[in-house]
């Protein structure tokens, strides 16, 4: 019996669940190599089939890597040095820059936190789903308010991710750079969690997927993977997302925050590139390099599946349409379809620039539609001053 005609059968909350579990096992099951699910596959059990991240208590998540000092502090990295001294330029006060005196209403349709072409209602009716007017409105500001609690979830985890490698990277240029990235990531924790509180007044659990990428990345002890998993993977496709956002809304607050933010994230990916790129090249080994290939595949189609916004779906229509149906409108709405595409445009370049995209590895890039954002530019050719400028002459 397949698995749609078996959910068929079960009531609504149950038959959810079960296409959850096997989800689940589906994602795990569709990585291959076995050093790679070996690295995945703990933190697949505890983010998609436990569900650590949506039990309402603190997670305590066993970090292990070694702490790099070096008594000489060699100043050798001069484009880590350049970094450094713009991202010391690049701080800024969210107090003093953000106006958090501008009134947020998420459903004034004369100031809307997305447009309506972002969803495409006449879709949503196509699979048996009718919303009046304070529906739809009521619907947009939920896809927002789920995009931004994804969006503090993934900082807090790079706030986490960014003090390991300030101790881990062997760079001491790097590890300046990495102090004003603590900051930048603390910053925008703030901002979020600010913003979701006071001005929008909701917050979504952690998504699953988003969860098993950081249990995976906290737990990992080797400096690069951290480096790979957080800097290249989840900053890359945090700043495409953002990019987005920042493109459709037309809510000034949201607007100047997402702005502040995407600039620091230019500086963050920039810093992996400039980390990873000699090392990948040149200092691991041929197996070490597959495995880190291989890694930074299977991650991206976890960072794909992602957006399936289950959350927002046990909100509005759990027992009116199931999960499978879900998963088709989801990934069909036009802002989602846009979100991945920006997203990937911003990631695949990163990982060619740093020699993770080798003839071996293409064709599994190709298979997936994602080998078309290969000769996009990568962080190291884009400021954050120039990704906004670009944002700007799209909307």
């Amino acid at each position: 019996m397949s698995i749609a005609r078996l959910t068929n059968l079960l009531p609504a909350k149950m038959a959810s669940q079960v296409d959850a579990y096997f989800e689940a096992v589906d994602t795990l099951a569709e990585v291959k190599d076995p050093k790679v699910l070996a690295s995945l596959a703990p933190a697949g059990v505890r983010g998609l089939l436990l569900r650590r991240g949506k039990q309402g208590t603190p997670t305590r998540i066993q970090a292990n890597h070694q702490a790099h000092f070096d008594w000489t502090y060699p100043h050798d990295q001069p484009g880590m040095a350049e970094l450094y001294r713009r991202a010391k330029q690049g701080q800024w006060d969210a107090d003093v820059v953000l106006p958090w005196g501008t009134d947020v209403d998420p459903l004034n349709p004369e100031v809307p936190l997305i447009p309506d072409s972002f969803v495409d209602f006449e879709r949503l009716e196509r699979f048996g789903i009718r919303l009046d007017a304070r529906e739809r409105m009521e619907f947009r500001f939920s896809v927002v308010a789920w995009m931004l609690s994804q969006f503090l979830h993934g900082e807090q985890g790079a706030l986490f991710a960014a003090a390991q490698v300030t101790e881990a990277v062997q760079f001491f240029d790097g590890k300046l750079y990495g102090a004003t990235q603590v900051m930048d990531e603390g910053r925008h924790v703030e901002v979020f969690s600010r913003y979701l509180d006071d001005k929008l007044g909701r917050l979504y659990q952690i998504n699953d997927n988003l969860y098993v990428i950081i249990d995976a990345l906290m737990s990992d002890g080797r400096w690069d993977m951290k480096f790979l998993g957080m800097q290249i993977m989840v900053e890359g496709l945090a700043l495409g997302a953002f990019g987005t956002l920042y493109r459709q809304t037309r809510e000034p607050l949201l607007r100047q925050l997402l702005k502040m933010v995407i600039q620091d994230e230019a500086r963050h990916v920039h810093y992996g590139v400039l980390a990873l790129r000699e090392h990948i090249t040149k200092e691991i080994s041929e197996r070490e390099r597959q495995e880190r290939e291989d890694w930074a595949f299977e991650v991206a189609l976890l960072m794909r599946n992602r957006f399936m916004a289950y959350e927002v779906y046990e909100e509005w229509f759990e027992g009116r349409v199931s999960r499978e149906t879900w998963r088709e409108i989801i990934t069909g709405l036009p802002g989602m379809q846009e979100f991945r595409q920006v997203m990937f445009s911003r990631l695949v370049p990163n990982l060619r620039e740093i020699g993770l995209l080798t003839p071996r590895v293409l064709p599994h890039y190709e298979r997936v539609g994602l080998l078309r954002y290969m000769h996009g530019a990568s962080a190291d050719q884009l400021s954050g001053e120039q990704l906004v400028a670009e944002l700007e002459r799209a909307a």
